[in-house]
């Protein structure tokens, strides 16, 4: 019987040239961003101009984290105490709580069959409740018609915010995930495209919110000491009406993440072959739905998530503890219970007024999900697909 040994939380070592590079951070002593020498630049400051000139927009602001990212994106745009922000009812805790965090009420929008926001559910919302923002979650690496999103935003007068965190280096019509919109947030935690262990990137091109957030992420006046950021006029317009959260990098991540950088395209091409190996294994499966992948879409495919339509909720629980059992560590989106990093929309119980989502349930209840680090190879990638496929064999011939 095969059985599945690798880890599925083992990243790849941190490159030696970035830990030489974060060795000579330490020795420095500076890692406060603003503890420069004369003359000297941040390595955070060249971390943004770096990142800025990879997704080719004009501002970055490195963070201490994806999820701040997203807090500061929603109070630099704008956002109102108690105001409505559309959200995707598919997604990680830590975007709701961006939005409840900045002062925000989450609306939840309904969740298609390939995993993507909902866009006839989106039309309705953003008619209907008065949000003159979308935070945009492109959940597990799934891009929706970024067109049709533009147009709904466009038509209601509604700012686009990107939730990039699972969509670094993917694209749209050869357009980078995390361009459309008024700001894009980023995550380098250990489990997303770069590894800092923790952080992200905000991105914008519009002056006046990446001056905020500069400020928001807590500056002070040393604002002048970034790269990608605007001028000193913008930041006079808003430098003393715009409140310190302090949720900088620091330049020992951002030591580490400048070497990573320069090598992502290469790893999402890793990433996405070993995704298309454990597709195709599991393409011909009975009983296991595959998300559709659309042309336009050039994803990453760090993760892999599939649907088990007809399996009940024991089922459903048997067949996840039947491949745990032989070594494969899946994730069930549907289980009333949060587990580790998953839970769903009913979860999080300090929103109010969520309403019923029926086809996110549904939805949620056939789905897995599992990462595919880059410590597999295509070899590993054929085991695993075997043994899901034996797995719900055995759950389909033999129900619980």
């Amino acid at each position: 019987m095969l059985q599945f040994t690798k880890s599925f939380t083992q990243q790849e070592p941190i490159p030696e040239a970035a830990i030489a590079r974060a060795v000579d951070v330490m020795r420095g002593g500076r890692l406060h961003r603003y503890n420069t020498l004369p003359g000297e630049t941040a390595e955070v400051a060249l971390l943004e101009r770096d990142f800025a000139a990879y997704l080719g927009s004009r501002y970055c602001l490195a963070c201490a984290s994806g999820g701040y990212a997203l807090h500061i994106a929603l109070r630099a745009a704008g956002l109102e105490p108690g105001a409505p922000v559309l959200s995707n009812a598919f997604t990680l805790a830590p975007v709701p709580g961006a939005i409840h965090n900045a002062g925000g009420r989450p609306v939840l929008v309904e969740t298609t069959d390939d995993l993507t926001i909902d866009l006839d559910d989106l039309a309705v919302k953003a008619a209907d409740s008065g949000a003159r923002l979308l935070m945009l979650s492109h959940m597990r690496g799934h891009i929706a018609d970024m067109d049709a999103i533009l147009d709904i935003c466009a038509r209601h007068g509604i700012a686009l915010i990107e939730d990039c965190a699972h969509t670094m280096g993917a694209r749209w019509k050869d357009r980078p995930s995390g361009s459309f919109g008024l700001a894009a947030c980023f995550s380098t935690q250990t489990y997303k495209h770069l590894n800092a262990g923790e952080g992200g990137f905000l991105t914008s091109d519009n002056a006046e919110l990446m001056a905020r957030a500069v400020v928001h992420s807590g500056s002070y006046m040393l604002y002048g000491r970034h790269i990608a950021a605007p001028d000193e006029e913008t930041f006079r317009r808003v430098r003393l009406e715009t409140p310190n959260y302090s949720g900088r990098m620091d330049n020992l991540r951002a030591a580490v993440l400048r070497v990573q950088l320069q090598h992502l395209d290469d790893n999402c091409r890793r990433w996405t072959a070993l995704y298309d190996t454990l597709a195709e294994g599991l393409a011909d499966v009975p009983g296991l739905r595959l998300p559709h992948r659309p042309a336009h879409e050039a994803y990453v495919g760090s993760s892999i998530q599939f649907l088990l339509p007809g399996l009940d909720e024991t089922a459903v629980r048997r067949f996840v503890a039947l491949c745990g059992e032989r070594g494969v560590e899946l994730k069930w989106f549907g289980d009333a219970e949060p587990r580790a990093f998953t839970s769903r929309y009913d979860s999080w119980r300090y929103l109010t007024d969520v309403g019923d989502l029926p086809a996110t349930r549904r939805i949620l209840a056939q789905l897995c999900d599992m990462r595919v680090p880059l410590t597999f190879d295509a070899d590993d990638c054929r085991i695993i697909a075997a043994i899901i496929a034996a797995c719900l064999d055995q759950v389909r011939r033999d129900p619980p």
